[in-house]
């Protein structure tokens, strides 16, 4: 019964859950905290902005694509939720959705790009990266945004309403539920997998491919918007730079989860685990006081070494 359940799981999957053992107990060496419920709770909350970050960047994965605009989409959905507290009254009400809309159309315009004008994604994503980063400039004019985060921001970030586990936690868990019955229940989802594997032949079965293509940039665009309204209530404020830190680990994390880089394969639980793996691996380093150089080659190295046993694994099965 057990070899059933393990041949159904994906190896990677069993991979990256050993892994969050073995930095469970790594960790316990380096400090006594690392297993106490407060500190597991505290690196959940962590993780969640990740967790969301990687929600729409899996879906993107999941087609073969790329978006490489999430470290400014995050910043400008932080600093355009900040902003829109700063409207009286109705900034209150306002905030939240906006960073939302402000991070889909981002996400919309990268998937006109990608799926209607056919610019590689990892070249267009980068440009509208650029372009965001120079939007976000001129509206702060070079210097730290002086806005600061809604109540209704600090509350979703910060607090804890259910169970005592942070609200941060369960704005993951209602995304990634989202996103997990998106792929998996619906017809949507089945062709989200089938570009991957295959655009031409998705397109020969009378799939939408472009609207599906644009739609998953919109829900990236959205997610990361999300992400960094979510930021800004957990530090009060948003700043310049505030999504640099999340592209590289998004990416590892979800290659980590066993979705393939090259698109057609991978499940949300998956990349559950590989934020986990992730966020246990940040809080190490940490600990032992790795410099952020040196944190960025170590998810490069994960990324280099998934494609390329994902590539082998392509070849060999043609």
């Amino acid at each position: 019964m057990l070899s059933a359940w393990t041949r159904k799981v994906d190896k990677r999957v069993l991979a990256s859950l050993a892994c969050i053992v073995l930095l469970l107990l790594g960790g316990s060496v380096y400090s006594r905290n690392f297993l106490s419920l407060a500190y597991l709770l505290q690196q959940l909350q962590v993780a969640s902005f990740l967790g969301i970050v990687a929600t729409g960047t899996m879906i993107v994965i999941l087609l073969g694509h790329i978006d490489l605009s999430v470290p400014w989409v995050v910043t400008l959905g932080g600093m355009m939720a900040t902003a829109a507290g700063g409207w009286g009254r109705i900034g209150g009400a306002v905030a939240i959705p906006f960073a939302f809309v402000c991070g889909l159309g981002m996400g919309l315009v990268n998937g006109i790009g990608v799926a209607y004008l056919r610019i590689p994604s990892m070249i267009f994503t980068l440009g509208m990266n650029a372009i965001a980063q120079g939007l976000m400039v001129v509206h702060t004019s070079g210097f730290a945004p002086q806005e600061r985060a809604t109540p209704a921001m600090h509350f979703l970030s910060v607090d804890r309403s259910i169970l005592g586990i942070p609200n941060a936690v369960w704005m993951w868990v209602l995304t990634g539920g989202l996103a997990s019955l998106l792929l998996s229940r619906t017809a949507f989802g089945r062709r989200v997998y089938a570009i991957g594997n295959s655009e031409r032949a998705a397109y020969l079965s009378r799939a939408n491919t472009k609207l599906v293509i644009m739609t998953c940039f919109g829900i990236s665009g959205a997610c990361s918007g999300l992400a960094g309204m979510l930021l800004a209530g957990y530090s009060t404020k948003a700043y310049q730079a505030m999504g640099d830190p999340y592209l590289m680990p998004a990416i590892a994390a979800v290659v980590i989860g066993g979705t393939s880089i090259l698109g057609g394969r991978g499940t949300y639980y998956g990349t559950v685990t590989g934020i986990i793996v992730v966020t246990l691996l940040q809080s190490i380093l940490s600990i032992v006081q790795v410099p952020e150089a040196g944190r960025q080659v170590i998810y490069g190295a994960v990324i280099l070494a998934m494609l390329l046993t994902y590539g082998r694994e392509e070849k060999s099965s043609v």
